[in-house]
């Protein structure tokens, strides 16, 4: 496996981590959790500050992308149930294959690309509700707003890799800017937070792994790889995610769980064969 494969799979595993890590904080305003836990991450990458000084588009991107995919998810969560909202917003894999040659310039899908990822994505769907999904009309807006944080992980994801080049490091300036933002929006619409000692521990936890190393590695991924393969591989984040909390003691795996991590896995290694697999040179850039 090649170097940007690791460093996406260490991103998928931080942010698969999250449901475990949060089952603490979920009491939280999600806002607040989500502006402490960035600002944290932002620390990180404090000592390089200097680094966080880059062209103003990547800047616009980084915080359209971490800041954007929260406000979407967090308000999907509130106007949908969250776990159809949860499914809706895992379709980003699928979309940041199928963008590719729309955003990267030169970038052609192969079969295996495509096939790869829609399993894949059917496997997250089938792991994430137990065969059990049903969408209602009255949660459209919050359906919209899932599938509006799925639109701006892949564009955000697609667009760093075809910006200047710059410091992974300046993805500290990102995660501090949106920080704030999140805390604007939690004090102007949500209720005054009052964490326990245990709380701020978790928050802490989320803060330097899935809010900041995560996005770290994420950035180091996607400059150095195939974002059609990272695309694909982002599938596995509902089935580690699940598989955590199994071993935590917070979930069993049902019925339909061997099928759909037969599916994740099948998914995953059919989107990550080598582009000139099965090209379909119809679907050009």
């Amino acid at each position: 496996m090649n170097q940007a494969m690791l460093y996406a799979l260490a991103a998928i595993a931080m942010w698969a981590s999250v449901a475990t890590l949060s089952a603490l904080t979920h009491t939280l305003p999600p806002f607040f959790v989500a502006g402490v836990g960035l600002m944290l991450g932002s620390l990180l990458t404090v000592r390089r500050i200097s680094e966080w000084k880059v062209p103003p588009k990547n800047f616009a991107n980084g915080v359209y992308g971490i800041f954007g995919f929260y406000f979407f998810l967090f308000n999907a969560y509130r106007l949908a149930p969250v776990m159809d909202a949860t499914v809706l917003s895992y379709i980003w894999p699928l979309l940041m294959v199928l963008l590719s040659p729309l955003l990267l310039p030169g970038t052609r899908l192969s079969a295996n690309h495509i096939l790869g990822s829609l399993i894949g994505f059917a496997g997250a769907a089938l792991i994430v509700t137990g065969g059990k999904l049903s969408l209602s009309l009255s949660a459209l807006p919050g359906y919209l707003m899932a599938l509006g944080a799925a639109v701006v992980w892949a564009t955000y994801s697609l667009v760093t890799r075809r910006l200047p080049a710059s410091s992974d490091n300046a993805v500290g300036g990102y995660c501090f800017v949106s920080g704030l933002l999140a805390l604007g929006l939690h004090f102007a619409t949500e209720p005054a937070a009052h964490p326990s000692a245990i709380q701020w521990l978790m928050i802490a936890v989320l803060g330097l792994l899935p809010m900041g190393a995560a996005f770290l590695c994420w950035n180091r991924a996607i400059r150095l790889g195939d974002a059609r393969q990272i695309g694909a591989l982002g599938n596995a984040t509902p089935l580690l995610s699940t598989l955590m909390l199994v071993a935590s003691g917070q979930a069993t795996l049902n019925g339909s769980a061997a099928l759909a991590i037969a599916m994740i896995v099948a998914g995953a290694a059919l989107g990550t064969l080598p582009a000139e697999r099965l090209r379909l040179g119809s679907l050009r850039a």
